[in-house]
């Protein structure tokens, strides 16, 4: 029996299985394998707004390989259409922020000599989605939402009361499609010298 991935914003409100959104638009949302790392490195490439030619890329590319690591495969969802991986999400439990992020730490040192420590985009007592993207053919086609709901979903089985993530305030559109899944403002932070807002969805 394949499982259900609710598309609302709780469970018991599920307005789409995920067989019958496979059926209407093809896409698969399944756990990452290591084949997968290349692609979760760019994903967070994408989601920081920078390209291939970043001094940072290959960083990210070596982090998602690892078995450990804050942007690891590990923690990894990915989107398929006809067996092409067209985006991903990856999301960890907020308590093991240190953990996850010394071997970025690490790695940052060891390429650059120095590393200048960014802030807590998350904590414990809440699953944190860090980062999300969809290859730029494929935005608009649904790919996005399959993400996040299935992600969400996976966090609030596993027992996680709440699901975190931030958002630029420059960017009222993303905001609209979390809100769409149910997450609401909670505060307002800064990450990375940008204004942004703490939006969760509460399990239900």
């Amino acid at each position: 029996m394949k499982k259900r991935y609710c598309l609302c914003w709780s469970e018991g409100q599920c307005c789409l299985s995920n067989q019958i959104f496979m059926e209407q638009t093809g896409i698969k949302v399944r756990e990452a394998v290591a084949a997968d790392a290349p692609l979760v490195g760019r994903v967070v490439l994408m989601a920081l707004h920078y390209d291939e030619t970043h001094p940072l890329a290959s960083i990210f590319a070596e982090l998602a390989a690892r078995e450990v690591s804050q942007y690891s495969y590990r923690n990894a969802l990915v989107a398929e259409v006809e067996g092409s991986v067209v985006g991903a999400i990856i999301g960890y439990d907020g308590a093991r922020l240190d953990e996850l992020r010394k071997p970025l730490y690490e790695l940052m040192v060891a390429k650059f000599g120095c590393v200048r420590p960014v802030e807590d985009e998350t904590s414990a007592g809440e699953f944190y989605v860090d980062s999300i993207a969809v290859m730029p053919q494929w935005r608009g086609r649904g790919v996005g939402s399959a993400l996040l709901s299935a992600a969400r979903d996976r966090a609030f089985a596993a027992g996680h009361e709440r699901v975190g993530l931030i958002v630029d305030f420059a960017n009222p559109r993303a905001e609209a499609l979390y809100n769409s899944h149910g997450f609401e403002r909670v505060n307002a932070t800064t990450f990375l010298g940008h204004d942004m807002w703490h939006l969760q969805a509460k399990k239900r």
